[in-house]
């Protein structure tokens, strides 16, 4: 391979890296403005957030094009394979992320239409941790730094444990005073939402070390027993 082809598929490369940085951080801000939606009950800047999703599903096809080019033009084996294959998937998870947030931010229009609940606090204490992972793994997958996407991999285990103290956190809120049974429900779905964007963190975790190890992760990782498994809910659009 000449030294022409070298440099257009390092630069290739260098493109669909630039641009998976510049979606996740997209994401990471949608996820943000999701979460100080509800926390404010800021129905105009949840409408910003439903408004945002656009750019992030522009986003990913973009990527996906210039990734299938990328395999189509310059075959690539090994670390670049994969490398290529990785950044596809991971658009596609950072683009379900943007989906779960512009639902999050879609219940601000309903908390507005109630009185200020306590139990709402711990929902956006819950969506900072998750926040938090979504940020770091995305520094992990940028630095290709394995030990760090290890480290978000194994600690998603905490998320599930917020998530099951959480839903019966607000099941003990709606039993005490029955007529938040409508709104609770709708913050019910906010924390699986949340609980979501955590499995999808790990996702893009399990995509790095795959990069760099050409390996999967191992089925070892800690996990919670989600507490709603068995109860059928219908997600918010």
């Amino acid at each position: 391979m000449g030294p022409h082809i070298v440099s257009a598929f390092d630069s290739d490369l260098q493109l669909l890296n630039r641009k998976i940085a510049e979606m996740g951080g997209l994401a990471e801000e949608q996820l943000s403005s999701a979460l100080k939606a509800i926390a404010q009950r800021d129905v105009e800047l949840a409408a910003e957030v439903v408004k945002g999703d656009k750019k992030l599903d522009e986003m990913e096809m973009e990527i996906e094009e210039a990734a299938i080019r990328t395999l189509a033009l310059r075959q690539p084996v090994a670390t670049d394979l994969r490398d290529t294959v990785a950044a596809l998937k991971v658009a596609s998870t950072l683009e379900r992320i943007g989906d779960l947030s512009k639902s999050i931010a879609r219940v601000a229009d309903i908390l507005s239409q109630h009185r200020p609940l306590l139990v709402v606090a711990p929902v956006v204490r819950m969506g900072r941790q998750v926040l938090g992972q979504l940020s770091e793994v995305l520094d992990a997958y940028t630095s290709r730094d394995t030990p760090l996407a290890v480290s978000v991999w194994r600690r998603d285990v905490e998320v599930d444990v917020t998530y099951n103290s959480l839903f019966r956190e607000i099941l003990t809120y709606m039993m005490e005073d029955p007529r938040t049974i409508g709104v609770c429900s709708q913050l019910m779905f906010v924390a699986k939402n949340l609980e979501r964007i955590g499995d999808h963190s790990t996702f893009i975790a399990e995509m790095t070390y795959y990069i760099v190890e050409g390996e999967q992760l191992g089925d070892d990782r800690p996990k919670g027993d989600p507490i709603d498994a068995d109860i059928a809910v219908d997600m918010p659009d």
